[in-house]
């Protein structure tokens, strides 16, 4: 099912793959897909950005509702990170970073 919105990130992360900054990304069951809410993105980044990933992520921020995790699942992919544009998975990523102290936990 053609999706505009999960088509256009599709097309950012192709472009950010071209561009070194991504070296592999997936979207499992995207022929289920509605909505970019409900999608689940997967990305590794390229060997050149292990470290320091700021500019990969400033560019998926672009998007509503954007939030990343680490993938330690690996259920439906065994790429690095887990990436979502949903509001819900956004709180959550965000308190799994709050330590009981209050500080990030990255």
């Amino acid at each position: 099912m053609y999706v505009k919105k999960i088509h256009e990130v599709k097309e950012h992360l192709e472009q950010l793959k071209a561009s070194g900054l991504i070296e592999q990304w997936e979207l499992p069951y995207e022929n289920l897909l509605t909505r970019l809410t409900a999608a689940i993105f997967f990305l590794t980044p390229s060997k050149d950005h292990l470290e320091d990933h700021s500019a990969m992520w400033r560019e998926l921020e672009k998007y509503e509702d954007f939030s990343y995790r680490p993938n330690r699942e690996k259920k439906l992919s065994s790429l690095v990170y887990r990436v979502t544009f949903s509001k819900e998975e956004k709180e959550k990523n965000l308190e799994a970073l709050i330590g009981a102290n209050g500080e990030e936990v990255r």
